[in-house]
């Protein structure tokens, strides 16, 4: 059993920024609106991520706390037999 997984981490700002970068302005919208959208775009953007790397982290460790668990009682079952 290996234990080759690796942890993803996104860095908040950098995607919320990426997100920003591929949302133009409409042509029919005025400024103040399209300041208002990219703003609730960061915002949503920043949250999403915490909320990605948080599970992420969890479930990281969940699995790795399993992978030690089943070496472990494969190591007990060696030695006992």
């Amino acid at each position: 059993m290996t234990l080759d997984r690796q942890q993803v981490h996104i860095e908040p700002a950098d995607f919320a920024l990426a997100i920003l970068a591929g949302n133009q302005q409409q042509t029919n919208e005025d400024n103040k609106r399209y300041i208002k959208r990219q703003l609730t775009l960061y915002l949503e953007a920043i949250l999403l991520v915490q909320d990605f790397n948080q599970l992420e982290k969890t479930q990281f460790e969940m699995s790795r706390e399993t992978q030690r668990t089943q070496i472990l009682e494969k190591l007990i079952e060696r030695r006992y037999q």
